[in-house]
Formats: structure tokens, C-alpha cells, sequence
């Protein structure tokens, strides 16, 4: 015989409190005095009691729900921001939706309209952009969207990321100090705002120097493709004595054709620089000279942000590039006198 549900008023009759009392110590950022809240708490233990977060999103408007939207997890830096993203969302009392969509923009303005449906609170699109026509549909709803590592050329649109336009002129600057005549570059996905700066930083950084890339190729941000692109630019007599890799995750698997396939030494023979510092860059296996994407930091701008424009859909929108620093490992020569 199915047992009857509990409910907040069997919570309250077994504490001895009112049943509003047990709504307040439910519903986060409500006041209860510390004795209530230990004779709810005790009580809902012993019943067994959850309360219906469906039902109560009806009754006060919020759901407590935020979606979070993701095209690339193959890439190290995306699981840890994840973790860190859900993490933080659920200590200010919130639950995350995590929905997967394409990295090349086919199916997320699909896989947002189905997150509308759920009746979010917010919107975390990370590694994704965002149409015009969502954003506007998001705004009707009355649903704010945050950008997290990625950018659009729309003011409307609050955007979190690093400055990568100046983590990768770092790159070349350190390339250039360090001699090198060749330098190259292997390119993201060039739909990604993230590539498009990159690469505008290192270019920037070798025009001043009175340089240009000696060659590019396509990684498209995946690891056969980057692969292939280090076969094309490196099995050839007038190969490049350096290589800015748009991010770390395809720096890896350049470097295991440079070394393995092609018998190359890194970094005597080409230096590899990437972007991100993700937990694999520091192994002795790579260790990859790179530029710091700081997660932490991001993630809290991020989460600041979007509950900023929940509890007030009428704040500014606010676009950060966070600073990138360069992290300076074995997998580059170093300029002379390089202190460490």
C-alpha cells in the first residue's frame, strides 16, 4: 500500500510551528530565527520531507533554475568551468539545467527555445553564441542572458571572458623576444569570438614588430583537424620555428605529431604556445608555455552577474575581459634573460 505523501503541514504540526514557518525555512533567503529553523529542520528529517519546487516556482514567479548551455566539452577548460559554474549557482540556491549544443551555432537557437519552455530564471550560454532573434525572444520572456567566453557585437548582451586580444599579443611578443623568424599560427573555429581575438592579438603583436605570419592553418578547435593542420604546415623543408595554437586543448595533439610523427623537438626545433593553462599544460608530458584563462575569476563574474540581472532585469549590461597572464613553461624558448 502506497504511503501518503508528506506534506509542510505534517512538517509543522511535528515541529510545532506554523506551516508558514516551514515555507520561510524552504525557500532560500528567507528569515527564520535559528530554533525554528532546527526544530523544521529535525522534523522534515524525520518525516522524510522535500519540498515541491515545481509547486512553489508557481506560487512566488521563480523557478530557482538556470540553464546552462554548452558546445564543447572536449576542450579541458569547459568540465572544470562547469563544475565551477553549478557549483556556485547551487550555493546561492539555485539548480542547474545543463543542455548541449552545437559548437557551430546550427541547433542552439533549438536547443534555447526548449530551455525557455523549462521557465528559467537565467541563461548561461558558454562556448555558444546567441542569435539576434533568441536574444530578443529571451528579453520578451523576461529571461537575462550571460555570455560566458564568448562576446557578440550587441550592447544588450552582458559577456564574461578574458582579454584575449591581450593574452595572445603576449604570445607573440614573447615569441619575438625570444628569436624566432617563422611564426605561425593554427586557428580555432572561426565563427568563436574567442578564435577572432586571439588571433587579432597575435597579429597585432607581430605587425608592431614589423612581422606577419609566415603561415596559418585551420585546428577548427578539434583535435584530427589540428592534427592534420600540423601535418600540412611542419612536413616541409620551409616549416616555421613557432606555432601559436589557438587553444591547449589542440596545442597537445600538434605537439604529439610534431614529436612522434614528424621527430621534431619541441622546443628546439619549434616552439608551441597555446591558450587556456588547463590542468594538462603544466604535466612534464607538455609542459606548455600559455596564457591563463582564470575560471575562477570568470565564474564569479558570471554568477554575479546573471543573479544581478535577475533581481533587476533593468541593470546595465556589462561586458569584462578578465586579465590573462602568460604562463611560461619548457615547450617555448625563452627569450634571453628570462627570469624564470
Amino acid at each position: 500500500m502506497a504511503q501518503d505523501k508528506v506534506t509542510s503541514v505534517d512538517v509543522a504540526r511535528l515541529a510545532g510551528v506554523s506551516q508558514s514557518a516551514v515555507s520561510r525555512y524552504f525557500t532560500p533567503g528567507s528569515s527564520v530565527s535559528k530554533k525554528t529553523a532546527e526544530k523544521v529542520r529535525e522534523a522534515a528529517k524525520t518525516l522524510g520531507y522535500r519540498p515541491n519546487i515545481l509547486a512553489r516556482s508557481l506560487i512566488t514567479g521563480r523557478s530557482r533554475m538556470i540553464g546552462l548551455v554548452v558546445a564543447y566539452l572536449e576542450n579541458y577548460f569547459y568540465p572544470e568551468a562547469l563544475e565551477k559554474l553549478s557549483t556556485a549557482l547551487q550555493a546561492e540556491g539555485y539548480h542547474v539545467l545543463v543542455f548541449m549544443a552545437s559548437q557551430t551555432a546550427g541547433n542552439i537557437d533549438d536547443v534555447l527555445a526548449e530551455i525557455l519552455d523549462y521557465q528559467v530564471d537565467g541563461i548561461i550560454m558558454a562556448s555558444a553564441a546567441l542569435s539576434s532573434e533568441l536574444s530578443t525572444r529571451c528579453q520578451a520572456a523576461g529571461v537575462p542572458v550571460v555570455l560566458f567566453n564568448r562576446r557578440q557585437d550587441d550592447p544588450s548582451l552582458t559577456a564574461i571572458g578574458s582579454d584575449n586580444v591581450a593574452g595572445a599579443r603576449a604570445l607573440a611578443d614573447f615569441l619575438i623576444a625570444a628569436g624566432h623568424e617563422r611564426i605561425a599560427h593554427i586557428a580555432g573555429w572561426e565563427g568563436a569570438s574567442t578564435q577572432r581575438d586571439r588571433e587579432a592579438g597575435f597579429r597585432d603583436g607581430l605587425s608592431a614588430a614589423g612581422r606577419e605570419l609566415f603561415a596559418r592553418e585551420l585546428g577548427n578547435f578539434e583535435p584530427e583537424n589540428a592534427r592534420e593542420a600540423a601535418r600540412r604546415m611542419f612536413d616541409r623543408p620551409d616549416r616555421p620555428d613557432a606555432v601559436f595554437v589557438a587553444n591547449d586543448h589542440m596545442a597537445f595533439f600538434v605537439m604529439d605529431v610534431l614529436r612522434f610523427e614528424l621527430g621534431l623537438s619541441v622546443p628546439e626545433d619549434v616552439s608551441v604556445v597555446g591558450f587556456d593553462d588547463v590542468p594538462p599544460a603544466a604535466w612534464p608530458a607538455y609542459s606548455l608555455t600559455t596564457v591563463r584563462q582564470r575560471a575562477n575569476r570568470m565564474v564569479e563574474e558570471t554568477v554575479s552577474a546573471l543573479l544581478e540581472l535577475i533581481e533587476n532585469p533593468q541593470a546595465d549590461p556589462k561586458q569584462i575581459a578578465l586579465e590573462a597572464p602568460l604562463i611560461v613553461r619548457k615547450s617555448a624558448r625563452k627569450p634571453e634573460g628570462w627570469a624564470s
